[in-house]
């Protein structure tokens, strides 16, 4: 196979004595990324210092909402980039159930923790039931009022139907969240074209943005006059500098913002999306659909594992190995370059990112499996 993307290799910062495959809980760093938060700190606080602020920090949570906006599908003024994934989550879920006529939110029995944590919170303070469902057995009725779901399922790496759920909420008449930690970068993303009403993802997986990178968070315009979020801080104000004693909302997605950014870490990730800007996300999707396949060709009759990572196309960038030994053979990998990671209590996780990880590495991962075998 040609690859599209073997000119993206040489952006990034890599070990050739290592083969990464955590990509889908670490990104590696592109080259740049270095270059510019030093000069963030060196010139811009460094030098410019206060008048950094208005020489275009303030605006940056929504013109990098605008760069992560365009590889999820939407349209400028609708995605901020801001807090954590689980900071967005609560916001996005308290405004859906505010706005609700339903009693239940519903969530994917399968979802990462911290999502089935938010929405017990959010579901304790709103007086609504949770009710965790399969995704294929959501069962929903005039009594949901918010349905989450995960776009790829952050163990076995199954990818749902976003257009086929999204009508499926929209028809029992509630409002669906998704998150997309684990497919923003990984796939074409439609949420404008598909109707989605909010959708939050994190930053440091597979776009790369840093340990710890801000989050983002999907307002629809249609859906940011009625977005009332519960953490009013200031710099969702209509106007911040006003020093108003009542809060006002900002008329449009800056309303999801809450406290001074985390300017380093966004500028950090601001550098990281650059390589995007060389890329076409259907290269991208399929490169890794090809290297998830080669790889899952590679380890399927290994002795004693399971893979439960999908074989068809409904699956994000890993494979998932179920194995008793899982934390013991990946402990092995790792002390021998070979970098995935383990979820108990019996997984193993290979996530490939297409923008740097090769055939060569997925066919190294897999020989070495095989050794400690």
């Amino acid at each position: 196979m040609i690859d599209p993307l073997a000119h993206v290799r040489d952006l990034f910062d890599l070990d050739d004595d290592v083969v990464y495959l955590d990509g889908n809980s670490l990104g590696a760093p592109p080259k740049a990324v270095a270059a510019r938060v030093q000069e963030v700190i060196s010139h811009q606080w460094g030098r410019r210092l206060i008048r950094s602020w208005s020489e275009g920090w303030w605006e940056t949570p929504e013109r990098v909402g605008d760069r992560v906006g365009r590889l999820v599908g939407a349209a400028p003024g609708q995605v901020v980039v801001a807090d954590s994934t689980s900071v967005n989550l609560f916001k996005a879920l308290m405004a859906a159930a505010r706005n609700a006529t339903g009693t239940e939110i519903v969530v994917d029995e399968g979802t990462f923790p911290t999502d089935g944590y938010i929405a017990r919170s959010v579901a304790e303070l709103t007086g609504l039931a949770l009710r965790p469902a399969p995704p294929e057995h959501l069962d929903l009725s005039d009594t949901t009022a918010v349905v989450l779901l995960n776009h790829v399922d952050y163990k076995t790496g199954r990818l749902l139907d976003m257009a086929a759920l999204t009508r499926q909420v929209h028809d029992a008449g509630a409002t669906v969240v998704w998150d997309l930690c684990h497919s923003a970068g990984v796939l074409p993303i439609e949420l404008d074209r598909l109707g989605v009403d909010l959708a939050v993802g994190c930053t440091y997986k597979f776009l790369n943005g840093g340990p710890g990178a801000p989050a983002f968070l999907y307002v629809p315009t249609a859906a940011q006059p009625a977005f009332h979020q519960p953490l009013t801080g200031w710099t969702g104000h209509e106007a911040p500098f006003a020093m108003r004693g009542e809060y006002a909302p900002d008329p449009g997605v800056s309303r999801a913002r809450v406290g001074t950014p985390d300017i380093i870490s966004m500028l950090a990730l601001d550098a990281a999306l650059d390589v995007w800007d060389e890329v076409d996300l259907k290269d991208v999707r399929a490169k890794g659909l090809a290297l998830t396949a080669h790889f899952r060709g590679l380890v399927e009759g290994l002795p004693g594992v399971e893979v439960i990572t999908p074989a068809d196309e409904w699956r994000g960038h890993q494979v998932s190995l179920r194995h008793e030994r899982a934390a013991d053979l990946m402990a092995a990998l790792i002390a021998r370059n070979v970098i995935g990671d383990h979820r108990p209590p019996d997984v193993l996780r290979f996530g490939f990112a297409p923008l740097y990880n090769t055939f060569g590495d997925a066919e190294r991962a897999a020989a070495t499996l095989k050794e400690l075998l």
